[in-house]
């Protein structure tokens, strides 16, 4: 930016004549020992952007150069290089300068596309909402200043005209229209930006990788020349947003150099290379004050009557809280504390603690140790009573002594024969005959048959004990598999289009079928002739090309099918490529990819 830029532009500017300057040269003016202490706290939209310039001395003020060391940079679409030369600019020094210098106007480039497009998605759905819910915006979405503003202006027009409800929806349709407006400019113009670069580069592409000092001087004339016609188009965005503070930048043009001459002297260099990035902070800082009133508004602006309402109601419930503490005199949260202490120690021990112990033990005893108890010794003895009771009252009855291999079920049925001759006479034989006796029999029979059910009821429910515990652990699982969700859903949840869900493959597929639809509308505009447009529609290719590019590295890598995923996207960007080849290369990434496809075939 020159003396022209209006000074609000610059949050730095201030009163004085040197405000007139640009900020640029006015942090020159100080040692460098002082702008390294400060440079750390200035906002800009990359970091890495001031730290290439090398801030020199007083003593040596008029000797700029340029820091270039490797950036920590994540990896995007690469430029049209050959596959030969790709390997050989990262050794050799004056190619990868020239390449470095580039690439840092491509990714800024490709980030305020970014920021545009997410701008206008928001936009056109605002424009394509009904009247009611562009009030809706106007009113509650803008901020709690847009909302007094509109609600003052409401009151006037209520007054005066009557008809406040279409003034709110014409405004709304003014305003967004003219963000619009402004955002689809600025897009036609950095897309045609980004597409020119990518041409450029083609075609310069031996010069530029040849790795001499030619390079480097050949590639800050092209990018020169890129930024004279880059200023012309931004004048229209500005037009659109008629204000001060959107004057269009007028970038700084190289020094009158013979770009003939083989070789340039390092000062020349130095100084060439400081504007080309003088020029590129001052496009940032013109496209951050035109995009701080057009770009999507935040989420806390859009839902700050939400957030009104939650931080209302937390100051409701810190009084009430403030109420029941101790500050006030009360005890009600030291109970509740504890009585929330008791319970939490009875869920644990009674779902956790021993439905897990009684596993535990159910676990490492066997069906055979569980047979062995006190229940088990005491049938036994009344069985054998039992069988004693049975023999002396048959060899009584019969008069002889019974075989050995006697059953238990055959002398029952000798005592059965005498309980029904008994029975009889019941009251005589209960004093003078057998009736008492047999009746102590069956009593004894009905004991041990009793006790013999008992016993194998144990056995069935200690044989079920862990059914048992389980069940009482089944409330702790739950909560443990809520948590479990929560965590995961928290931790692998979709980020954006290089998630991992459902949705991430639908938003990467989309992106593919974006850079198929600008494929085509790049080539109609060829076949119409109208040049200009299909360099917009390419840089808009080559955009989304480089998002689905970021997208999907990771999730081809773990596929196995980064290499010839990357080959295809690379030939997709070449600008010396047929668009029939391109679009079957498209539908070839569109099916044969298991990153791209409609839903995971993996486990």
């Amino acid at each position: 930016m020159d003396s022209s830029t209006s000074p609000d532009t610059d949050p730095t500017a201030d009163t004085s004549p040197e405000s007139d300057r640009k900020p640029l040269e006015i942090v020159l003016s100080y040692p460098g020992r002082i702008w390294r202490a400060v440079a750390g706290t200035i906002p800009s939209p990359d970091p890495n952007l001031l730290s290439k310039i090398r801030i020199p001395t007083l003593s040596g003020l008029s000797g700029l150069g340029i820091l270039l060391r490797p950036q920590r940079r994540r990896h995007g679409l690469p430029l049209p290089l050959h596959s030969t030369s790709a390997h050989s600019f990262r050794v050799v020094g004056d190619a990868s300068k020239s390449l470095s210098i580039i690439e840092d106007i491509v990714e800024h480039t490709l980030s305020h596309l970014h920021t545009i497009q997410k701008s206008l998605l928001f936009w056109q759905s605002r424009a394509e909402g009904t009247s009611s819910q562009k009030i809706y915006f106007m009113v509650f979405e803008r901020g709690p200043r847009a909302f007094a503003k509109e609600i003052y202006q409401f009151a006037i027009s209520l007054t005066s005209q009557g008809s406040s409800i279409q003034y709110l929806s014409d405004s709304a349709s003014e305003m967004i229209s003219i963000r619009l407006a402004i955002l689809t400019s600025l897009q036609h113009s950095l897309s045609t930006f980004l597409a020119e670069i990518y041409l450029e580069v083609n075609q310069y592409r031996d010069v530029l990788t040849e790795g001499s000092e030619k390079s480097l001087t050949t590639a800050l004339v092209l990018i020169d020349g890129l930024f004279s016609k880059l200023e012309a188009s931004l004048s229209h965005a500005s037009e659109l947003k008629k204000d001060d503070n959107s004057i269009a930048p007028q970038f700084q043009k190289l020094p009158q150099l013979d770009t003939e001459t083989p070789q340039w002297t390092e000062a020349e260099i130095n100084t060439a290379t400081n504007l080309i990035y003088q020029n590129l902070q001052s496009l940032n800082l013109y496209l951050s004050s035109l995009l701080s009133t057009c770009q999507k508004p935040k989420n806390v602006t859009t839902h700050w009557v939400r957030y009104t309402a939650g931080a209302v109601g937390l100051s409701a419930c810190s009084i009430w809280l403030l109420k029941h503490s101790r500050l006030m005199g009360s005890s009600d949260i030291d109970n509740w504390i504890k009585d929330a202490k008791e319970s939490m120690s009875l869920f644990w021990k009674e779902h956790v603690e021993t439905p897990l112990i009684s596993i535990r033990d159910e676990l490492f005893e066997t069906f055979k140790t569980r047979q062995t108890g006190g229940i088990d010794t005491e049938v036994q003895l009344n069985t054998d009573a039992l069988r004693r009771m049975l023999i002396a009252f048959c060899e009584q009855t019969k008069g002889q002594k019974l075989p050995l291999d006697a059953t238990d079920q055959q002398m029952m049925e000798i005592v059965m024969a005498r309980y029904e001759k008994e029975m009889m006479h019941p009251v005589q034989n209960l004093f003078n005959g057998e009736l008492a006796r047999a009746m102590l029999i069956q009593i004894q029979r009905l004991k041990l048959d009793l006790e013999t059910a008992m016993l194998e009821l144990d056995q069935i429910l200690k044989a079920n004990q862990i059914n048992f515990a389980t069940l009482a652990a089944l409330p702790a699982c739950f909560i443990v598999y809520l948590l479990i969700s929560v965590m995961r859903a928290w931790l692998l949840h979709d980020k954006g289009v290089e998630g991992r869900g459902t949705i991430a493959r639908r938003q990467r597929r989309l992106l593919l079928v974006e850079v198929e639809k600008r494929l085509m509308q790049f080539q109609a505009c060829m076949d119409s002739g109208m040049d200009e447009e299909a360099r917009c529609r390419f840089g808009l290719m080559l955009y989304s090309l480089d998002r689905l590019y970021k997208a999907v590295e990771w999730h081809a890598i773990e596929t196995g099918e980064w290499m010839s995923l990357k080959h295809d996207i690379v030939d997709i960007a070449k600008p010396d490529m047929e668009t029939a080849q391109k679009l079957t290369v498209v539908s070839r990434v569109e099916r044969m990819y298991d990153c791209l496809l409609p839903s995971s075939k993996r486990l």
